[in-house]
């Protein structure tokens, strides 16, 4: 199968990437290098350094490798600076997917797989573990970016039957993540307590996410290949874990006795969160394997060899 990946330097889909190959795809990266790095990408892949906000180098690339497959990861994914330069996220995150779609349509892509966030699309939840069913009320210029996405892939399947599957991420954690970036807690934390530094929580450590590690991430992208045909799904594990305990296991993994700095907390940040992903389960045969402390310990094993 031809699949087009866009984002495939970066974090979560050199991972797909890596793996729709080991799996005997033909794979074509689109990627700026904008976040992604150039050491993430497969030499098995073709790669075409080409921003998704410029719609003819795009389109070339598309008329080029002829994808029946798109997977779609690039995005601007820093929620503080979604709220600080709003234009930009929306040119990225709205401008950019509908460049994709519209490419993906004129050389008859098959499918789109969608890399939506569950977090910041929900807002703050009414219940926990929060379903597909949950109201969308995104607090962040990020979250409404994703959630225009969502809106325009769905358009496009009514009106022009392009079969699509969703994924709502929780927050996907692991190899690669950039420890020095405004987004990735985990790698963050790491990356500073490696450097002998003291990391800072954003309030009093009690805010709470769903951590997902990339490797279950990358098993229901490729399950999505074949199964969840116009479904809008949730990827987490349903687990609350909250940033005090982020930063108790990551100091474990990485033997740091120091306790954390606590600062004031950011806007756009959402209290409390967790996906409930039994309709993923359902429909992709799909759930998390990787336990947090696991994840952790092989993040920071990774940033240890790699940073």
């Amino acid at each position: 199968m031809r699949i087009l990946v866009t984002g495939g330097a970066g974090f979560i889909a050199s991972h797909l990437v890596d793996r729709y190959l080991a799996e005997g795809h033909q794979v074509c990266v689109v990627d700026n290098l904008a976040t992604g790095r150039r050491e993430n990408l497969n030499s098995d892949a073709s790669f075409h350094e080409v921003d998704i906000t410029d719609f003819e180098a795009l389109q070339g690339v598309f008329e080029q490798e002829r994808p029946e497959v798109v997977n779609h990861h690039a995005a601007q994914m820093d929620v503080r600076r979604s709220v600080s330069e709003p234009q930009f996220d929306a040119e990225t995150n709205i401008i950019g997917i509908l460049n994709v779609i519209e490419a993906a349509r004129a050389v008859g892509a098959g499918k789109l797989i969608f890399s939506s966030s569950g977090g910041a699309i929900y807002g703050e939840p009414e219940r926990i573990p929060a379903d597909e069913s949950h109201p969308l009320r995104p607090i962040s210029h990020y979250g409404a970016s994703k959630l225009a996405g969502e809106v325009y892939v769905q358009l496009y399947g009514r009106l022009y039957d392009l079969d699509y599957t969703i994924l709502r991420y929780a927050n996907v954690y692991g190899p690669r993540q950039n420890p020095h970036g405004e987004a990735g807690v985990n790698a963050i934390f790491a990356g500073m307590m490696l450097a002998g530094e003291r990391p800072t929580i954003f309030g009093k450590g009690d805010k709470t996410r769903d951590y997902v590690y990339v490797g279950d991430v990358v098993e229901a992208n490729l399950l999505a290949l074949e199964r969840g045909q116009g479904e809008v799904l949730n990827i987490g594990t349903g687990i609350q874990t909250t940033d005090q305990e982020v930063y108790d296991a990551v100091a474990a993994a990485v033997g740091f006795e120091q306790p954390a700095i606590y600062g004031e907390e950011r806007p756009g940040d959402v209290h409390h969160s967790a996906l409930d992903a039994t309709r993923a389960r359902e429909v992709l045969g799909w759930e998390p394997k990787v336990e947090f402390r696991d994840g952790v310990k092989l993040t920071v094993d990774y940033q240890r060899e790699n940073e």
